[in-house]
């Protein structure tokens, strides 16, 4: 004979996963998103050298 039909869904055991298993949560997403857009506020140093005479220097003139 086989075990009756159990009524409703069969509950949760401690071994399985649950469905949203590996997905980020929102606020580990809001973390990240934060961080990127702290990084991409970052801008490059500037290409001149300022007032460290390093032009000049490389010239032979100062």
């Amino acid at each position: 004979m086989s075990a009756p039909t159990p009524p409703g869904p069969a509950p949760q055991g401690p071994g399985l996963q649950p469905p949203y298993y590996g997905r980020p949560s929102p606020a580990l997403i809001a973390r990240a998103d934060r961080g990127y857009a702290r990084f991409l506020a970052v801008q490059a140093p500037a290409a001149d050298t300022g007032d460290h005479d390093q032009d000049d220097d490389a010239a032979g003139t100062g």
